[in-house]
């Protein structure tokens, strides 16, 4: 059972995005049917689900809800932004009984009680529904359907004054196509002769065999308004979640006893002869024709159902814990380590048996590597949804109009890199929000329309991943930032910086604009805490911004962080890795280049002038250089650096592993690998060290 409430958790926690996320987009379209449907289900299947694994308390906070919106979506109460902050409160507290392992202690009893009441008092009814264990019950025993298909058995028998009442139901048959896979028929048995008809009778009855993703309740609101003049039943035939189901079905004489149209003794009296079973209980008047044929049918539909079944759910995806993903990469990374570490032996040895089978490994390895780090790529699109809840709310508190567009939601990133940028981008969107955007009076002045925009994008560019965040604000005041800069003692009053460089004072510990300290901003907190995660995740921060025009951030993310490419180099008998997303070419260093510099470290590279760092010195390595060294140019934030060392010794598949806390401050150095022959590679920090060699050639 512990089991099926871990399971239930999880789905509920799909379950409140996907209704946090209708909400927003019902609260920008409140006539959308469409979009109220997805609101009610997902509170249904919160409901039924919650009562059916003795989530007691969420189910009957969740009815209320549930009433509400099944008024709503009648055309009974209309949706407006009170009725939308209402939801999303229920949704916080649903969230907090779910979460809660007593049962929903965590959650405030008095403010559970006062949104219940409130939406108790939206409804119309003279009597508002009252909430008990019977109704919960209830609403366990229907089935409720995950996306899975299963097979309904319908029964319409509508009452020989069914068309006076102005009823048609070949509306409710289409209305039924509209839900799934449905196979239907007409049971023509009860027309009596044409001189017997009354031309204003229903005599016909319908079997219906539906395949749908669909609950019940679906099926019977297609009935709501007939039930009281037809006789319907709704049996499940065929539930996709059951594992015990096999490819073929039920025989014809057991689906014939199933739907009560024969009993087991005429059944085992016509198994006797030798003619087939539908002939048999035909001639002997058992069953009609449109009986035997209708069974037929149902037969026929669920045996394709489930041969189809097995062959999708042959490549279905699986719910999988990130622990074991987690562990999985871990041992890859080992399986790269010995890969490397065979194919330094098989080189050694010369053997060409030895070398074909360590080429053979290197080859599994890789695809091995990407296939798993394609498992943990996820699309960014769901950490995106996350916030328009977050923008919402902010504008509110603010007094501001704002919306928040999002493009590129399905680029993916590794699932580490997605967890750890949620805090970056919430602290980015809030200084956007409450520093950038202006006041709806103060937008119209300067002739933009009152509503703000902030805009939301991710795109893929080789190994990596731009994050851009934008808004249509006030932009960023070089001259107020310069001051409060020199204010704090962070610059000299008579230092001169570039724009770049005076926008990069805003990622300082401690700095803010702000004049007055808020729930928001004011407390020097937040922009750098976004430099020290994206620095934490190997990425780089651009800015980009014009005053009355708006602020654009962008983030340069790896897309993994577990296994990367690298460039293996080597500076004496010390070898070092470069991730190589970021390189663009070696070429060659002699002393006739470095004297044609006059003492400064600037090389040219295809007719480009392109600054340089020597390794070598700067990790004080001793002895001295070769004839010839090698420059390891990369692009870094837009501008081309060399870095010379002694040998560039190829390509190599790189497992990052973390450094101990003793050595997690050393600049420059991102990381460590070990290689085949079982010693460490320090990873070199690339941005750090262009920032280093920018900083040398200002003071020169």
């Amino acid at each position: 059972m512990n089991n099926y409430r871990e399971a239930f958790k999880e789905e509920a926690h799909e379950l409140l995005t996907e209704l946090e996320t209708a909400l927003l987009e019902l609260e920008r379209m409140p006539s959308d049917e469409e979009i109220i449907g997805r609101v009610f289900r997902a509170m249904h299947t919160i409901k039924g689900s919650g009562a059916m694994f003795g989530f007691d308390r969420v189910a009957a906070f969740t009815h209320d809800v549930e009433t509400v919106y099944d008024r709503v979506r009648n055309g009974k109460i209309p949706v407006t932004k009170p009725l939308i902050d209402l939801t999303l409160s229920a949704c916080d507290e649903i969230l907090k009984m779910i979460d809660d392992t007593e049962q929903g202690e965590a959650s405030d009893a008095a403010i559970t009680e006062a949104i219940s009441r409130s939406f108790r008092d939206m409804l119309l009814s003279p009597e508002p529904p009252t909430v008990d264990n019977a109704v919960v019950m209830e609403a366990a025993d229907v089935p409720t359907v995950d996306g899975r298909e299963v097979t309904y058995r319908i029964r319409f028998c509508p009452e020989p004054g069914f068309f006076s009442s102005g009823n048609n139901p070949t509306l409710l048959l289409n209305e039924l196509r509209d839900l799934g896979d449905c196979d239907i028929l007409a049971n023509t048995d009860s027309i009596p002769l044409l001189n017997e008809m009354d031309p204003e009778a229903c005599y016909t009855a319908w079997d219906i065999i539906l395949t749908t993703t669909r609950d019940e309740n679906a099926i019977r609101d297609v009935f709501i308004f007939v039930e009281d003049v037809c006789e319907l039943n709704i049996e499940v035939i065929d539930d996709a979640r059951r594992a015990d189901a096999e490819p073929d079905y039920k025989k014809l004489g057991e689906i014939l006893v199933d739907r009560g149209d024969l009993n087991t003794s005429a059944l085992k009296t016509a198994l006797g002869s030798q003619k087939r079973i539908g002939s048999l209980l035909v001639d002997s008047g058992m069953v009609s024709t449109d009986q035997v044929q209708a069974a037929l049918v149902e037969q026929q539909h669920i045996r394709e159902k489930r041969q189809k079944r097995q062959v999708v759910e042959s490549i279905a995806s699986i719910r999988v814990p990130a622990e074991k993903l987690d562990v999985l990469v871990n041992m890859v990374g080992e399986l790269v380590t010995v890969q490397s570490r065979l194919s330094q032996l098989s080189a050694r040895f010369n053997d060409l048996s030895l070398i074909q089978v360590a080429e053979e490994v290197e080859r599994l390895t890789a695809e091995l590597r990407d296939n798993t780090m394609s498992i943990r790529m996820l699309p960014i699109g769901a950490t995106f949804s996350r916030f328009e809840r977050l923008v919402r709310d902010l504008s509110t508190e603010l007094g501001k109009e704002i919306i928040l567009k999002t493009d590129g939601a399905e680029t993916e990133l590794d699932k580490t890199v997605i967890e750890k940028l949620n805090d970056p981008l919430i602290h980015i969107i809030r200084n956007s929000i409450d520093h950038g955007i202006e006041l709806p009076d103060a937008r119209m002045a300067v002739g933009k329309p009152a509503r703000g925009t902030v805009h939301l994008s991710a795109e893929h560019s080789g190994a990596n991943v731009f994050i851009r965040i934008s808004d249509d604000g006030a932009g960023l005041d070089t001259e107020v930032i310069r001051a409060k800069a020199v204010e704090k003692g962070l610059i000299a009053s008579d230092a001169v910086l570039s724009e770049k460089e005076t926008f990069s004072l805003t990622l300082m510990p401690g700095f803010s604009t702000a004049k007055n300290i808020t729930n928001i901003s004011g407390r020097g907190v937040g922009m750098d805490v976004v430099k020290k995660s994206i620095d934490a995740l190997q990425g780089t921060i651009e800015m980009a911004s014009k005053k009355g025009v708006g602020t654009t951030i962008t983030l340069k993310l790896p897309l993994t962080m577990a296994i990367i490419d690298g460039l293996l180099v080597q500076i004496d008998d010390v070898h070092y890795i470069m991730p190589l997303a970021a390189i663009e070419e070696c070429v060659e260093l002699t002393r006739e280049d470095v004297a044609r510099s006059h003492g400064k470290h600037m090389a040219s590279i295809r007719g480009e002038i392109v600054p340089y760092i020597r390794l070598r010195e700067m990790f004080t390595h001793g002895g001295s250089a070769p004839a010839i060294e090698q420059i390891v140019t990369a692009r870094i934030d837009g501008s081309r650096v060399g870095f010379v060392v002694d040998q560039v010794v190829g390509q190599h598949q790189t497992v990052i592993k973390s450094m101990s806390r003793m050595y997690r401050n050393i600049e420059y150095v991102s990381g460590a690998t070990i290689l085949g022959d079982g010693n460490v590679a320090l990873i070199l920090d690339l941005p750090k060290l262009a920032q280093y060699a920018e900083i040398i050639e200002k003071n020169k």
